[in-house]
């Protein structure tokens, strides 16, 4: 029989390293196949490795545990690691996500570790979480912006974290996601998604829309220059991209 497998997030080395001693106490079959220190570090590992199981840091630097539930979903069973308080905790007690309070008692990991054997065996689904998360997120306080963009470039599946695009761009029923790669390489790819129905899942802080087909990243902007007619040029940091600016958007760069 396969066995069953885990990825652990936290960003305190210490606790990680206890809850998989732990977790090799209670289940000695579970293979841990990835550690992450953060959320983002998380995704990457799950998309790797493709664990069957996710513990997960609520709060963790950058991108949170919460965070990176919204992205995993239901392709693993979700087990929260939180150190909030009962009144938060409110939120989880609705059985689809299972959670442990930091320090992890043993006794709580083995009634978890019980439920997740049980599931597997019965080769459950992962629960569609998606409106219980959001709940966890509002109670937390935390923010729901997008994080990160799944792209298809050939073969390979990629993903983009939000904070490296610097615009995006309609086409047809496509939009282009241009954002800085590897070594702050310029890279550019295609998806289905429509422009509105991402710019509503944008940081409205960063992200901003300045043509009815564009929207651009403010941190990505070298300078603007105003055109004729109330238009303008934006004009990009270490790209030649020129993004156009119309009149109905000019006013976000009255000051500049």
């Amino acid at each position: 029989m396969k066995r069953p497998t885990a990825l652990i997030a936290d960003d305190e080395p210490l606790l990680r390293k206890s809850l998989v001693r732990q977790l090799t106490q209670v289940w000695p079959e579970l293979e841990i196949v990835a550690q992450a220190r953060n959320g983002r570090e998380a995704v990457e590992q799950f998309e790797a490795k493709h664990p069957a199981i996710c513990f997960l840091d609520v709060h963790m630097p950058g991108v949170s545990g919460v965070e990176a539930a919204r992205y995993i979903g239901r392709r693993a069973h979700l087990v929260f690691v939180t150190a909030y308080n009962q009144y938060a905790l409110q939120a989880f007690e609705q059985g689809a996500i299972d959670y442990l309070v930091k320090p992890v008692e043993l006794e709580r990991l083995t009634d978890t570790i019980t439920r997740l054997q049980e599931r597997l065996r019965a080769q459950q689904p992962a629960a569609d979480t998606e409106a219980l998360i959001e709940q966890i997120a509002a109670r937390l306080g935390q923010k729901s912006a997008l994080r990160w963009i799944r792209a298809s470039l050939g073969q390979t599946v990629r993903l983009i974290a939000v904070e490296d695009i610097d615009y995006l761009r309609s086409d047809e029923k496509y939009t282009r996601i241009a954002w800085r790669g590897d070594a702050g390489q310029p890279g550019a790819a295609l998806i289905r998604t429509p422009l509105k129905e991402l710019l509503q899942q944008l940081d409205a802080n960063v992200f901003v829309q300045v043509h009815r087909s564009v929207v651009v990243n403010l941190r990505s902007i070298r300078h603007v220059v105003r055109g004729d007619h109330e238009t303008a040029d934006i004009h990009l940091k270490d790209r030649n991209d020129v993004l156009p600016v119309s009149r109905s958007y000019l006013h976000l760069f009255r000051q500049m």
